[in-house]
């Protein structure tokens, strides 16, 4: 007996520094795959020996987070009990109709309404207290401010990150300490940032998964979520089943997550009864309440294969490893390739220069090698970049004592793969199919070193092709965005040069004054744009300063061989309806496609639109004209009308 309490005790120490790590958006301990095996051994043990210990995860219904106020929930956020046995859905589902849904894998978040506002926003924490962040109301997308029913009402939905948006952020992140393991991990970082603009920018998305309270009850989970979606909530996707037809709908939606057509993280399904007051009459068992819902887990398959060779990969300042190994299948898919991280990940898993691969699909989606044996030799720390061939240097993490291999040299194209994202970004060059991943892909096969390289990727077609993740209709797609983007608007180019302080509205200025041949004229005479309205001398210093670079010079040069600028007229209409006007447009829009779609229309119409509020501020557009944010509030101290987005159609749309 005394073994078996040592090992539960061991158990519940290792899953709660995990849990504790995990809820608190810090490096990843262990896999989802290794929590839940020793989650199912300590669940085992304490079933056949009846020791359980207070602080045991079975007992608990998550982590306290380490930041922000503490504030008890309403109604208690229990967990759900799992399986991984579809016959076990099936026998609970009874002969009750059922809702089969995602079980998102982001942090849960708890919203409360009252007189059709929202109050206050909570993360789900333990289960009983949680951690106030109203203040990130405006950062986070997926829910409404203001709502038609004007009565007491709880939200309860999780708060992920897209595995596109997690791929383009974590690229982009130089630093090693702040890089994240997972779209999950990723949303419970961002959300204990204190910066809500910092917050906004990672493209948090809440997906309400369930109404948990509203004064005048809806009986029906199904009409629950309908009610939602028509208030303004984004909901999670659903299917209205019985037990009979959940295996071929739990197989059928596996099938979307194996396919990739899923690009939200998930870790399982959940299902739920149809009728909420038959639901909550079920009894309070561990964590979880027994007819609350249901979560469906997959079965964790893994695969052994023989290591081929390790991969070194450049990305922003840091060097990684990928193991690249004889195929297997894994999931329905043919998998040959798993991140390997950093240098310590290799050391703990004892990498040889030849060794045996366990390797799984974290969540049917990320290969993830998890174990390794029959290791032989050492692996190999390369010395030279890959991509420009520079000395390499592995550096500590003083924070989490990580060994990372880093590229020495500060002009290494890879470090500067922010630049080529915004020179194909849909407000410079425009060529779609080319994200971050990708080229950096082309930067460590050498592809790509300026920008004028990605006008002659069509020389390397063949081996793209070949590349995993493409094709040959992919490839092409590529290539004739290439080929599209050749004709380019001036202001655009000016955009996609990546000159400091240099934005689409201070090219507009430019263009709109000397055109595109006398902006080259002005940097070739050191005339500069102090001249120019609206440019000043900050701006206009940093654009001579950028072409005082002989490298800027070049790429500039060689650009200008690959393109062609378009002629245009952006001279702003004098009779438009915003001519003569100035507009500060804050908050969510929902008439124009973004902001600058709207601010475009009025520059269009003679208007101009600023940052702040001032005394030459005609106008300030807030669709919520009730804020008391500090626009609204510098408005109201000056005069300045505020006004809806639909007021601004009705008085100065086409």
């Amino acid at each position: 007996m005394e073994e078996y309490k040592r090992r539960c005790g061991e158990l519940v120490r290792r899953l709660n520094e995990a849990s504790e790590a995990y809820y608190n958006g810090r490096e990843e301990i262990m896999s989802n795959y290794e929590w839940d095996a020793l989650f199912d051994e300590l669940a085992a043990l304490e079933e056949e020996t009846g020791y359980i210990l207070p602080e045991s995860p079975t007992q608990n219904t998550g982590y306290e987070e380490n930041n922000g106020d503490r504030e008890p929930h309403e109604f208690p956020a229990l967990s759900l009990a799992k399986t991984k046995q579809v016959a076990e859905l099936q026998k609970w589902a009874e002969d009750k109709k059922v809702w089969l849904s995602w079980k998102l894998d982001g942090l849960t978040l708890v919203l409360t309404y009252d007189g059709g506002k929202l109050a206050k926003i909570v993360t789900r924490g333990n289960g009983t207290v949680g951690t106030n962040i109203t203040y990130l109301k405006n950062s986070i997308k997926g829910f409404p401010l203001r709502i038609k029913y004007k009565g007491h009402m709880v939200v309860r939905g999780e708060a992920v990150i897209s595995y596109t948006d997690f791929e383009l952020i974590n690229d982009t992140i130089e630093d090693d300490d702040e890089k994240y393991a997972n779209p999950r991990n990723l949303a419970s970082g961002t959300l204990s940032l204190d910066d809500p603009e910092k917050v906004k920018e990672r493209c948090v998305r809440f997906h309400a998964f369930t109404l948990v309270y509203r004064e005048e009850d809806i009986r029906s989970w199904g009409e629950r979520m309908d009610f939602l979606e028509k208030e303004g909530f984004t909901v999670v996707e659903r299917e209205e089943l019985t037990a009979g037809e959940l295996p071929a709908a739990i197989d059928a939606w596996t099938r979307k997550v194996e396919s990739k057509a899923m690009d939200l993280p998930v870790d399982g399904l959940v299902i739920c009864y149809d009728d909420t007051e038959y639901a909550s009459s079920g009894s309070v068992t561990g964590h979880h309440a027994t007819k609350a819902g249901y979560a469906f887990k997959w079965q964790d398959v893994s695969a052994e294969s023989e290591l081929l060779y390790v991969e070194w990969s450049c990305a922003a300042s840091t060097i990684s490893p990928v193991a690249v190994f004889e195929p297997v299948q894994l999931e329905g898919t043919t998998v040959s390739r798993a991140s390997l991280c950093n240098i310590s990940e290799m050391e703990r898993l004892g990498i040889g220069k030849q060794c045996t691969l366990e390797v799984i699909k974290a969540n049917k989606i990320i290969p993830k090698c998890i174990a390794v044996k029959k290791a032989e030799g050492t692996f190999e720390i390369p010395d030279k970049c890959p991509v420009c061939g520079a000395q390499t240097q592995i550096r500590t993490s003083p924070k989490s004592k990580t060994k990372t291999l880093h590229c020495t040299n500060p002009d290494c194209t890879a470090k500067h793969v922010k630049k080529f994202t915004r020179f194909v970004s849909k407000s410079g060059m425009d060529i779609d199919g080319l994200s971050i991943q990708t080229m950096l892909k082309f930067m460590n096969e050498g592809f790509i070193k300026e920008f004028a390289d990605i006008y002659h990727l069509a020389e390397h077609a063949g081996v793209i092709r070949e590349m995993e993740g493409f094709g040959e209709k992919s490839c092409e797609n590529m290539m004739r965005a290439i080929e599209k983007s050749r004709q380019v608007h001036p202001v655009n180019f000016i955009y996609a040069l990546c000159i400091p302080m240099l934005g689409i509205d201070a090219g507009k200025k430019i263009i709109a004054k000397s055109g595109f041949e006398g902006f080259l004229e002005r940097l070739d005479n050191k005339q500069g744009f102090e001249d120019i309205d609206g440019i000043g001398p900050e701006k206009s210093r940093s654009a001579m300063e950028w072409y005082e670079d002989d490298k800027n010079q070049s790429s500039l040069k060689a650009l200008l061989g690959e393109v062609t600028i378009e002629k245009v007229d952006i001279t702003p209409d004098a009779e438009g309806k915003c001519a003569g006007l100035t507009f500060v447009i804050t908050g969510d829009v929902h008439y124009y496609k973004n902001r600058d779609e709207f601010k475009a229309y009025v520059e269009a119409a003679g208007g101009k639109v600023t940052g702040s509020v001032t005394s030459r501020t005609n106008y300030l557009v807030n669709n919520n004209d009730q804020s008391t944010s500090s626009k609204n509030r510098k408005a109201r101290e000056l005069g300045v009308p505020i006004i809806t987005e639909d007021q601004f159609v009705d008085q100065f749309g086409e």
